[in-house]
């Protein structure tokens, strides 16, 4: 009788040179399957049939993004006994072999750049403008510090990151910083920004509406000039008190309600900003308790920070 062992079948998924050479580059960097491709110099199907592998052994995820797949290491726990063992027996050959081919990701990070620096060219006047209506960035970002405080962060998640500037700021005070964004565009300019910074994150695409995370899993959650985009606010803020956990703490950055009715069709908003009264209520309705309010006027809108804790249940008594 053949038994079968899972760990059997994972060792054995590693045990091929290209696989080998695929890992040590995820784990330099997120890479999508044409990047992989070109840098290990084969077909996309052939480098897809050794992503199933490792997918199936557990050791890499695959995230879908517009056209693009990009593929990401799982845990750290998981995959740091697996690279001390690669790092303890590679050889010099395969140690070389591997560091020619980091080299060449410095051509995927070139490429990435320019894609980033031919967005931010064609839309930076519409961003201009937007910033022009209220107070600096660099206000609302001392404000969104001061609000955030002085504790340890956890694991924190920036719903509609854009181009990563919450995770930027804040990564550093995290154990864990995951950016989520529907759009892969904007995903790919955030990736470029945080790689060139040398910040440690994990990008996903994903709604805001459905995040693509289990319950409870975040002790921090930021929404940053997020729902004035939004058909439904109160299901995304319903969505994040879903994933965070009890105690951890909700920060929404948005304007007040304003009447610049303008925006709707020069820039898509679809809420021209929202009252204290209606963001504490959906606050509460999703068992939030809003503790922190702050105001930040300076310009024709007026940037809002809403703050709040998810309850903590109480333990029952023992009879």
């Amino acid at each position: 009788m053949t038994l079968t062992l899972p760990l059997a079948d994972r060792l054995q998924a590693l045990a091929d040179p290209t696989r080998l050479r695929i890992l040590a580059l995820l784990r330099l960097m997120e890479l999508s399957v044409g990047e992989l491709a070109q840098v290990l110099g084969q077909s996309q199907p052939r480098v897809s049939r050794h992503l199933k592998i490792l997918a199936d052994a557990g050791v890499l995820e695959r995230r879908k993004e517009g056209s693009w797949v990009f593929l990401t290491l799982t845990d750290a726990k998981r995959i740091e006994p697996m690279f001390a063992l690669i790092d303890g027996w590679a050889d010099d050959q395969t140690q070389a072999l591997f560091a020619s081919d980091a080299a060449r990701t410095e051509t995927i990070r070139a490429e990435r750049a320019e894609a980033a620096n031919r967005y931010f060219a064609g839309h930076a006047g519409v961003w201009d403008q937007i910033r022009s209506l209220h107070v600096a960035e660099s206000e609302v970002e001392r404000a969104i510090d001061r609000a955030l405080g002085h504790r340890p962060l956890g694991r924190l998640v920036d719903i509609g990151t854009g181009t990563g500037r919450m995770i930027e700021l804040f990564a550093p005070r995290a154990t864990e910083a995951i950016g989520i964004d529907r759009s892969s565009e904007m995903l790919r300019l955030a990736r470029v920004k945080l790689e060139s910074a040398g910040i440690s994150s994990s990008l996903r695409q994903g709604d805001m509406y459905a995040l693509p995370l289990p319950d409870e899993t975040a002790q921090s959650i930021i929404i940053h000039q997020v729902l004035h985009y939004a058909h439904s606010p109160a299901a995304a803020i319903a969505e994040a008190s879903r994933v965070l956990a009890p105690g951890g703490t909700l920060l929404v950055v948005d304007f007040a309600a304003h009447e610049r009715e303008e925006l709707r069709t020069t820039d898509a908003h679809i809420r021209l900003g929202f009252e204290d009264e209606v963001m504490m209520g959906w606050f509460a309705s999703t068992g939030l308790a809003v503790d922190h309010i702050e105001h930040l006027k300076g310009g024709e809108l007026t940037v809002t920070l809403w703050r709040g804790v998810k309850a903590v249940a109480r333990q029952r008594r023992a009879a």
